[in-house]
């Protein structure tokens, strides 16, 4: 069913294609990865204003320009206009609310217009929380590149057999692709439990 323009302070102004509209002008956006954003969605559920989902799967809310600047996140992003440049976030047309293409997951509409910042950052903590695990602090090298990140997820934590052990860090893209030795920790394991009724 059209909506009715006049219900809303903002519309998308093309109804043909995706267009790239400036963020800081009417609305901030904040961008989610589909591991954090998904999760997010259904945190706030009604509480969610419109969310565009792009063909490549981050996920995208619209917020009071300027409520979310000084926020930060594992794999979340504020687009917002600044001093020197612009950012820009493709705008499907209203009508586009279904995939594979960038469309509206929440469709825009009076009730669902903008997100508010605090709910959508409390949403987003808990997400990131339950899918990239504790929050390290501090700069970290990735296990896979090898480069500092500033948004480390915590992959592994390997035991030592008769000390410490240590702390896998990995780049948000490269957490998704650990896999964990399971064999080399049960070993380690049972070394850990034989030395213990040696003693």
């Amino acid at each position: 069913m059209p909506m009715n323009p006049q219900v809303l302070p903002w519309t998308p102004p093309n109804n043909e294609d995706v267009e790239a509209l400036p963020a800081g002008k009417w609305w901030d956006a904040v961008r989610a990865q589909p591991t954090v954003g998904e999760r997010a969605v259904q945190l706030l559920g009604d509480e969610t204003g419109a969310v565009i989902q792009d063909k490549h799967g981050p996920l995208y809310w619209l917020v009071q320009v300027g409520s979310a600047t000084s926020c930060h996140l594992r794999q979340v992003r504020v687009l917002t206009k600044l001093t020197d440049e612009c950012t820009y976030l493709g705008v499907p047309p209203v009508s586009w609310t279904e995939g594979p293409s960038t469309h509206w997951r929440v469709p825009l509409s009076a009730d669902h217009y903008l997100t508010d910042a605090f709910k959508l950052w409390g949403a987003l903590a808990e997400a990131d929380r339950a899918a990239l695990g504790p929050v390290p602090q501090g700069r970290q090298t990735c296990y896979r590149c090898e480069l500092p990140t500033d948004e480390p997820v915590i992959v592994d934590v390997q035991h030592g057999g008769s000390g410490a052990g240590r702390t896998v860090y990995a780049c948000p893209p490269h957490a998704r692709a650990y896999q964990r030795d399971v064999v080399a920790e049960a070993a380690a394991m049972r070394r850990a439990l034989n030395r213990g009724r040696a003693r």
